[in-house]
């Protein structure tokens, strides 16, 4: 089954309001989600904040692999990242990240991700006001807290953030308010990249997004992948860029090198913001239910999403130029990493001519 991905799905039952929170903060600090595409679907309850009090300093605290992310955003003024080892030295870490956040003297703390871990952090730098879902065992640590109403929990992901906002701070926003540019200086960087490597710089540019950090739930079978390479070669004019990690690096290189028309790999070779500039060169991306696809959405850039294990009712990428291919079959969705009845049929059954028409549909 092929579908275009509807942004704006949600529950329109009229919502009270609520007025927003008062006294206005001052300094706020938003713990931002800890994958890439939950940045891109809380991109609207950040800037839903930034327009509610753009008089105040708006810090957002991120892992630090992801915080190129926010290169190109201007409705944030800081960007703390931190990473916290395991062990002994993750206390370290976790002392040293509260120590960051106490001496920015922060007013108010909204936590996006639903986890204790982000509400003790704020809680032990004396943040006054902290605000998020009540779950995972935290509801003591805040001081603004609601349970997930039925808008949240219905329709598009997106909805999820900017209900918690709306619960907890009395702040609206706008589930279409998810678009992202590239940061020039990543731009020009990775068109030197591209000029230096590709070998057809006359065709279109197509970036393939081939595995997903969630898990092999979510990643189209590696040699459908090599096909489809080489059937948007032959048919299509077009010339392919496998991204990805560092540790998806070596995967990259085996499916180019089994398909015919070979193809450029910069898994590895791309910071985050590095990624969303290389997305935004492309004339097309095609991806899993992954960070890289969530991004070249969001970028505008058309883009066909494969979903396996998820629900693209509530996960599809954001953007205007979106479809989706997804085989609903009995098991499905599931939302595992890995198939329990181990045969991964949600995604063996789709077809390599379905996403190539799904792809060529964006030439019309």
């Amino acid at each position: 089954m092929s579908a275009t991905a509807l942004p704006n799905r949600q529950d329109h039952r009229e919502q009270p309001h609520r007025p927003a929170l008062t006294p206005a903060p001052r300094r706020i600090l938003v713990k931002e989600l800890n994958w890439l595409g939950d940045l891109v679907m809380s991109l609207p309850a950040l800037r839903a904040i930034r327009s509610t009090w753009p008089a105040a300093q708006l810090a957002v605290l991120v892992k630090q692999e992801l915080a190129g992310f926010f290169d190109g955003e201007d409705s944030i003024d800081e960007v703390i990242p931190y990473a916290i080892a395991r062990g002994i030295r993750g206390i370290r870490d976790r002392k040293r990240v509260i120590a960051q956040i106490r001496v920015r003297r922060f007013d108010l703390a909204v936590m996006f991700p639903d986890s204790f871990d982000s509400a003790l952090l704020t809680a032990l730098a004396r943040v006054p006001r902290r605000a998020g879902y009540s779950a995972d065992a935290r509801s003591p640590l805040l001081t603004l807290k609601a349970a997930p109403p039925q808008d949240a929990l219905c329709g598009h992901q997106a909805n999820y953030w900017l209900a918690m906002v709306r619960e907890t701070l009395g702040v609206e926003g706008n589930a279409g308010d998810f678009a992202l540019s590239p940061h020039q200086p990543h731009r020009s960087k990775m068109q030197q990249w591209l000029a230096a490597r590709r070998e057809r710089p006359q065709a279109r540019l197509v970036a393939l997004a081939p595995f997903a950090a969630y898990g092999p739930a979510k990643e189209w079978p590696a040699p459908k992948w090599t096909r489809l390479i080489d059937v948007l070669a032959e048919h299509g004019e077009s010339e392919c860029v496998l991204v990805g990690t560092p540790s998806e690096r070596n995967r990259c290189e085996q499916i180019a090198a089994t398909a015919k028309a070979g193809a450029l790999i910069a898994a590895g070779e791309t910071s985050v913001g590095e990624l969303i500039a290389l997305l935004s060169l492309a004339g097309l991306v095609i991806g899993n239910d992954s960070g890289a696809t969530h991004l070249a959405a969001a970028l505008g850039t058309p883009t066909v999403g494969i979903f396996g294990s998820t629900d693209p009712a509530w996960s599809a990428p954001l953007g205007p130029r979106t479809s989706v291919v997804y085989r609903k079959v009995e098991c499905s969705p599931c939302h595992a990493r890995t198939c329990r009845f181990g045969h991964h049929r949600c995604l063996e059954e789709l077809e390599v001519a379905e996403v190539a028409s799904a792809a060529e549909s964006f030439r019309a």
